[in-house]
């Protein structure tokens, strides 16, 4: 009885098909090598909003990944950012106010 009677298809679709030829396309290990394959060849502008978002998703599906120490680093890297992007904006306010203010 061909694996097509069972309701799966004959052979694998996509990247199982084209470059994991052999692989178990129901692997955990190689899902995420194909996912990691995927993201490689993933060639998105970074000069546009969506692309910075790209990174900026990428950047924290990493992190989350991460363990211990490059955690933590990870972590203080954002709490930074956020902490410059308010102290830009709170500058910015006080600058508008006191313009506006006389």
């Amino acid at each position: 009885m061909s694996r097509a009677e069972h309701g799966e298809p004959d052979e694998p679709a996509g990247r199982f098909a084209d470059d994991l030829i052999g692989l178990d396309p129901h692997d955990p290990e190689a899902q995420a090598f194909a996912a990691h394959l995927d993201r490689m060849q993933h060639c998105g502008s970074r000069a546009t909003v969506e692309g910075m978002l790209q990174g900026v998703g990428d950047f924290a599906q990493s992190a989350n990944r991460l363990r211990g120490e490059r955690r933590l680093l990870a972590v203080v890297v954002v709490t930074l950012i956020l902490l410059g992007v308010a102290f830009t904006i709170w500058n910015a306010l006080v600058f508008m106010v006191a313009a506006f203010s006389g």
